[in-house]
């Protein structure tokens, strides 16, 4: 008499508690948060001298002549050495000589471009009361077009000696910066703009006036100052 052997069912694994997939999960986040805070602290002191490296060469490029230079703040209180500023305020970067006369002054200034907001650094030399260099520290411009304001030579080379003068009562500039369509600048204190990036153009001279005709009347009882900060 044969028998049929009996099929035993495989036995099906007990279901994973889900306290322990919760546990397991934040356990998981926790040690991913560690890692990525642990790397942020670890590259921090790195990245901060990058950027530190990085605007004192910018502070050179934008002030000829440049070698060294010391961080002013600009507050309400007045003008002081950035490591005494008794308060948050407009960062001045003032940029001396190898016998450590006054070059000029290196200020930030920003506006909203075409694609994004653009941030560039710009020189200013109190002895011809104009800026002198800028360059570009931030832009997602469209490469090609809105990237020529700091690829065009031809449009670089406006802040070569752009008129920033005061008006008499030194309240303001005696005329805004502004930018002009290609080929009718008739001024020294307008920008020669770029054909097909006129929104960028445009943002660099609109950022130029806002900062200079607020930041330099409060820097001008200062530059007795600025000229012994070496």
């Amino acid at each position: 008499m044969s028998t049929t052997p009996q099929t035993t069912a495989p036995e099906r694994p007990a279901p994973t508690s889900s306290v322990k997939l919760v546990a397991t999960l934040g356990l998981i986040a926790l040690f991913s948060g560690l890692l990525v805070v642990s790397v942020f602290e670890f590259t921090k002191p790195y990245i901060a001298e990058n950027q530190r490296r990085a605007l004192e060469a910018a502070v050179f490029r934008v002030v000829p002549g440049a070698v060294t230079r010391q961080d002013f703040v600009l507050t309400a209180q007045g003008l002081f050495p950035a490591a005494e500023a008794p308060a948050p305020g407009q960062r001045v970067f003032a940029a001396y000589d190898a016998e450590g006369n006054l070059r000029g002054i290196a200020l930030q200034a920003s506006a909203r471009g075409y694609a994004d907001v653009i941030r560039v650094l710009y020189g200013y030399d109190p002895s011809c009361q104009c800026i002198v260099g800028m360059t570009v520290l931030e832009s997602r411009e469209t490469p090609g077009l809105g990237d020529k304001i700091e690829t065009d030579a031809r449009f670089v080379a406006n802040f070569e000696g752009l008129d920033a003068r005061l008006n008499p009562a030194g309240t303001g500039l005696a005329n805004a910066i502004v930018t002009v369509k290609q080929g009718d600048k008739e001024h020294p204190w307008q920008i020669d703009g770029i054909t097909g990036a006129t929104i960028s153009a445009n943002a660099i001279g609109r950022m130029l006036n806002d900062s200079a005709d607020t930041v330099l009347p409060r820097l001008a009882p200062y530059w007795a100052m600025l000229e012994g900060g070496a």
